[in-house]
């Protein structure tokens, strides 16, 4: 495997370097996270677009004459650190672009952990975080990352107030702006950065950075399995709440007059309102609005203590059956045939008499008059979910090359250092990478530049 970094400069420039495979026994033991460096004799190529960990198009590589010196002095001063925080309306503009992994800065509000010890299920945890200008955002964590977390909390003396998370990928899901964690991320609290001393000291100045009565972890709450009588009985009974159960049942019927799919807004995921044209959002007010369809499925779920009127969405029935619902649709329908007005397709029929473990939803809707149905979020036998963004593996062949087609590599040299709070070394995160090309003769410079290895 590869091995990656992040150089800090002296002028606070953010560039990711690439070791190959091939050569991590030659310079792996030599580069340390929070060390400063003089190097010289690397290669200039430019950066794969996709998944940025830093602004710069170009990407530092070692070759074989590659030289480090380790600094105790530099001649000029390097950033502690570095972090490429964003606007709110800048990660929804980044959202789904697969682009930029970046920073946020943010008082934590609510945590809300799934964490279980049972083998082989999944965890997450998702914590809640306000930025400066008052929006907040969902940080979504999984598997290993959502575990170390949750352990981290649970052992601390007292509850953080600040987060700064690094290396995000941020994601719309039905409307929603979710921050994903990724392998190159890490997670600071309070004054372990000075970012994150600088929100802690403004919080305090204003009033919202004093402790809350109410411990932060009681917010950490694994999913506990009900009857669906309990789970009748909890929304008629307890304070309304965000929470989610298990419940285990057999689908006793399809509601066919509900039908089991919608035309949905392509932004919002909003039911559109179909014109003799066009479909028009209300949600978004774009009467000319782009629609997807998607599963919506209602159905009557029984255990031994109860029945329950249940619904299952896109996500949830496209997991379950491998199929989209646009797929589904398309096999239905005709020419010109509206895919709402086809029948329930045999394979939701099917769902009839099988039994199901499910996870269940429960908002403040459902403590509300209006309440009919519960929202099932996850059918706990299906243990696929979408993969985190990864880094791509440079593979072992002795070096890795230009990641832009045409892109030639130029020698240079550079002082370097590290600031250790950006470092990918310690992450095992790699860049995607192509396969390499040599500089010509002509393409040789002399670049210089000083920089901090972070």
């Amino acid at each position: 495997m590869s091995l990656d970094m992040l150089l800090l400069d002296s002028k606070a420039t953010l560039m990711a370097a690439s070791v190959a495979a091939s050569r991590v026994p030659t310079y792996g033991q030599q580069l340390t996270a929070g060390s400063m460096y003089s190097v010289a004799g690397f290669d200039v190529a430019r950066c794969n677009p996709n998944f940025r960990l830093s602004d710069s198009s170009l990407l530092i590589r070692f070759n074989d004459t590659t030289s480090l010196s380790v600094l105790t002095e530099p001649s000029s001063p390097l950033p502690d650190e570095c972090f490429r925080f964003r606007s709110d309306s800048e990660f929804f503009g980044l959202a789904n672009s697969n682009t930029q992994l970046p920073d946020l800065v943010g008082e934590i509000t609510a945590v809300k952990s799934t964490v279980s010890d049972t083998p082989g299920e999944k965890n997450h945890l998702m914590v809640t975080i306000k930025m400066d200008t008052g929006v907040s955002v969902t940080l979504s964590m999984f598997d290993a990352h959502a575990v170390s977390l949750h352990t981290r909390l649970e052992s601390m003396s007292s509850d953080p107030r600040v987060i700064v998370a690094t290396s995000l990928n941020p994601k719309i899901v039905g409307g929603r702006l979710f921050l994903n964690a990724t392998s190159g991320t890490h997670i600071y609290f309070d004054k372990e950065t000075n970012a994150g001393e600088t929100f802690f000291y403004k919080l305090v100045a204003t009033g919202t950075g004093l402790r809350s009565a109410a411990p932060l972890l009681k917010r950490h709450a694994k999913v506990e399995q009900v009857t669906i009588y309990e789970l009748n009985e909890f929304v008629i009974s307890a304070q309304t709440q965000d929470i989610d159960f298990i419940c285990s049942g057999r689908v006793t019927g399809i509601k066919m007059d509900k039908g089991w799919c919608y035309v949905a807004c392509s932004k919002c995921t909003k039911k559109l309102q179909r014109t003799a044209s066009a479909f028009t959002c209300m949600h978004c007010d774009n009467p000319h609005a782009v629609g997807a369809l998607r599963y919506r499925v209602e159905m009557g779920i029984a255990d031994d203590t109860a029945e329950g009127v249940f619904v299952c969405f896109d996500g949830v029935m496209t997991k379950l059956h491998n199929l989209q619902a646009n797929e589904a649709g398309h096999m239905l329908a005709g020419e010109g045939v509206n895919p709402e007005d086809t029948q329930v397709p045999a394979f939701i029929l099917d769902m009839e008499g099988k039994t199901y473990t499910f996870q269940v939803r429960v908002t403040a809707y459902n403590f509300t008059a209006n309440h009919q149905t519960f929202t099932i979020t996850r059918i706990l036998k299906e243990r696929e979910r979408a993969p985190l963004p990864g880094f791509v593996d440079n593979g072992a062949n002795g070096d890795a090359g230009d990641d832009m087609p045409g892109a030639n590599t130029a020698p240079a040299n550079v002082e370097a250092g590290s600031s250790g709070e950006r470092s990918a070394l310690d992450t095992g995160a790699a860049l995607p990478a192509k396969a390499p090309k040599r500089p010509s003769a002509n393409a040789s410079s002399k670049v210089g530049k000083k920089a901090c290895i972070g």
